[in-house]
This record gives C-alpha cells, sequence and structure tokens, in this order.
C-alpha cells in the first residue's frame, strides 16, 4: 500500500511513474490533470464577488446533485444539435 502511495505523490507532483510506459491514456490523464489546475487556479485568481463565476460556484456548492443534473442535460441539449 505504501508503494501505491509514493506512485500517486510522485504523480501528483509531476513525476513519471516508476516502471511505466507512457501510453495515450497517460498523455491523456496529464493533460486533463493539467487544465484542471489551470482551472483551477483561474478560480482561486479571480475572487470577484457578485460576478456571475462566484454566483455560479456558490449554486454548485449548495446544491451539487441538482447542478449535475442540469449540466447533464445541457450537455445532451447541446450533443444533438
Amino acid at each position: 500500500m505504501g508503494e501505491l502511495l509514493d506512485a500517486l505523490n510522485q504523480l501528483d507532483a509531476g513525476g513519471a511513474a516508476p516502471n511505466e510506459p507512457k501510453s495515450t491514456v497517460d498523455q491523456a490523464a496529464k493533460a486533463f490533470q493539467s487544465a484542471s489546475r489551470r482551472v483551477g487556479a483561474a478560480v482561486d485568481a479571480a475572487p470577484h464577488r457578485d460576478m456571475p463565476l462566484d454566483v455560479l460556484t456558490k449554486l454548485v456548492r449548495q446544491a451539487p446533485l441538482q447542478s449535475l443534473a442540469i449540466a447533464f442535460v445541457f450537455g445532451v441539449m447541446v450533443a444533438k444539435r
């Protein structure tokens, strides 16, 4: 179990996993992690009160399941076009 935690911590730090080949899935996972970090940094860097992003953040934190359902329905509507 300790080896797994060490490997995960190394991945979080930006290092390569030991004895693991670079595959397309690994590259996609790293790209997704990088994008999510940048979005998180952008959200943290812009704490403007009563701006649309701040209002949306508050709504999502208050009602996460309802927000997920709305996002799903919106995604289905966009995908059908």
